[in-house]
């Protein structure tokens, strides 16, 4: 981590202390090694030690609002969990990501994350709070998650347009690719690496690694490349997308 990332991270931890969490742990990139700061979301999950109250909602979204004036707090995303709703992937979450407040899942990929490399930023290890994920659970879990969101999103024309959804669609398949055949979860970076031996377009490849890895990278490309590579994109993900999902069905 660097100066930025740590001030925030201090500052949150610092203002959570209100609320009596007993473990608040780091996953994705800034645990896996793949950080990079100003670009990589700062993922994090809190264990908080009582029920998630109104108050407790309340004190929450003050802390979240207090650290707005950060430079990188809309990067900063954090779930908040208790002992007693940690179990199961299903169950949704209190949430902090993208300015506001909602409930969604610890899914199975997060858990797994954080069983292996979590860093724990106060508290209880992971693996003290979290049941383990099977690896059944966790197949099934990135086999549904290609077949049941990213499959019908391919067909959304004007999504591939984005870069979003160009990075995730393809960093996403890639890692699905590595927990299937080879067990493991792997990174971002390992996942753009793994993608050319996948049959990815080079180019698109190459657009991606630009624009996330390379500070030299000049003014973004015109209509024309956004429209191609949007083009390239869906043209290969649907069959890997399909491919994959039958393989493992």
């Amino acid at each position: 981590m660097t100066r930025r990332t740590d001030a925030l991270l201090d500052r949150f931890l610092a203002g959570l202390a209100a609320l009596d969490p007993t473990a608040v742990w780091a996953h994705g990139s800034l645990a896996g090694g793949d950080y990079q700061e100003g670009r990589s979301d700062l993922d994090l999950v809190a264990v908080l030690a009582g029920p998630v109250t109104p108050r407790a909602v309340w004190a929450l979204a003050r802390l979240h609002a207090r650290l707005r004036g950060e430079p990188l707090a809309p990067l900063l995303h954090c779930t908040y969990l208790t002992p007693g709703t940690a179990a199961g992937p299903e169950r949704r979450h209190l949430t902090w990501a993208h300015g506001e407040l909602f409930r969604r899942p610890v899914t199975p990929v997060t858990r797994r994350e954080l069983h292996d490399f979590g860093r724990v930023l106060r508290g209880r290890a992971p693996r003290a709070v979290l049941p383990p994920v099977p690896d059944r659970e966790l197949d099934d879990f990135v086999v549904r998650d290609q077949r049941e969101f990213w499959r019908p999103h391919v067909d959304r024309a004007a999504l591939w347009r984005q870069d979003v959804w160009v990075d995730l669609g393809l960093l996403t398949f890639a890692r699905a690719t590595a927990v299937l055949r080879d067990g493991r979860l792997i990174s971002k970076r390992e996942a753009l690496d793994l993608l050319p031996g996948l049959g990815a377009p080079a180019e698109v490849v190459e657009d991606i690694a630009a624009r996330r890895y390379d500070d030299r990278r000049a003014a973004p490309p015109g209509a024309a490349w956004t429209e191609r590579r949007a083009g390239l994109t869906r043209a290969w993900l649907a069959p890997a997308i399909d491919a994959l999902v039958t393989a493992y069905r």
